[in-house]
């Protein structure tokens, strides 16, 4: 039998609707994210993200650049939204995470974008940097589901996600793909302004774990269910690499599939942390995979 998402389930049940208004409803005193800045988003205020009651779109297309569980041969769906509840010195795309740019889009627009992602051929609809618009997102999935789209949905986020929203998502999303930026309060303080990032961060890893569990592939190797983890490597452990990966293999599972990344360079803000400079060196990644394979995590992406 060929694979449905669980969100078309949740369509015929209805269930979908009323999550999607139960989201809608939070942005009146945002507390979608940890921030929970309370600001009413609906009436046009914006808090930490910058993004009032629409969604803004950056770009969106086929992107090729993903793991080989998501592009396959067609492409991941990206659709890259404006805006971010994180504050990171480095963030390589800090023209669109720090600053609301591109297009803004009603519910109705981003359902149109998702079933033009999915007549191009795309695997799955990559949803980045969902948690400050994943209200919008959930309404548009709404009425794309209604028009005929049945492919996954990915949630690609920086990892500062609150359990209690992604609770509201359970069954609605089938590839969570969070980031593990840190280990260390004052490491998540000092680069992203949040020194509660590893509390709220695991928790949430936690819970998309709760959800779909392992990443379960296709017949053909395509992602259709389950959790992707990203690690970024950074200059001088600063991320807590060895923390991190034993969180997975102890806490979460061995098979968890993580890409464990090599591309940090300086960018935006880095040259503001000391420690930041530089490039990573060979034996530091190096370090951080031959950790990962001494606890038991072999599905690794390494890139």
């Amino acid at each position: 039998m060929d694979f449905q998402p669980k969100y078309l389930l949740l369509l015929k049940s209805g269930d979908l609707k009323k999550r999607a208004e139960l989201l809608h409803k939070r942005l009146n005193a945002c507390n979608l994210c940890p921030r929970n800045c309370g600001v009413n988003r609906i009436e046009g205020e914006v808090g930490i993200c910058g993004v009032g009651k629409n969604a803004w779109v950056s770009s969106y297309g086929p992107h090729f650049g993903e793991e080989d569980p998501l592009r396959g041969w067609q492409g991941s769906g990206n659709i890259f939204f404006s805006g971010c509840n994180l504050n990171c010195l480095y963030c390589q795309n800090s023209d669109i995470s720090q600053s609301v740019s591109g297009k803004e889009v009603s519910e109705e627009i981003l359902a149109e974008i998702m079933l033009e992602l999915q007549s191009r051929g795309s695997h799955n609809i990559n949803l980045v940097s969902p948690t400050h618009v994943c209200s919008q997102i959930v309404m548009a999935l709404f009425i794309a589901a209604q028009r005929g789209l049945h492919i996954p949905i990915v949630y690609n986020t920086g990892g500062y996600d609150s359990v209690q929203t992604l609770k509201i998502l359970d069954g609605i999303i089938d590839v969570y793909m969070p980031d593990m930026k840190y280990s260390q309060p004052e490491i998540g303080e000092d680069l992203s302004g949040v020194p509660d990032y590893p509390y709220h961060n695991q928790g949430a890893v936690k819970e998309m774990f709760r959800q779909v569990g392992d990443l379960q592939l296709s017949s053909r190797g395509i992602a259709e269910r389950g959790l992707l983890v990203r690690h970024l490597i950074l200059p001088g452990n600063l991320a807590g690499s060895e923390k991190i990966l034993n969180f997975l293999a102890g806490e979460i599972s061995t098979k968890t599939y993580i890409n464990i990344m090599d591309q940090y360079r300086p960018s935006y803000q880095a040259s503001r942390h000391a420690g930041m400079s530089r490039r990573i060196t060979i034996d530091e990644y190096q370090t951080a995979v031959d950790i990962a394979l001494r606890l038991g995590l072999t599905r690794l992406d390494k890139r």
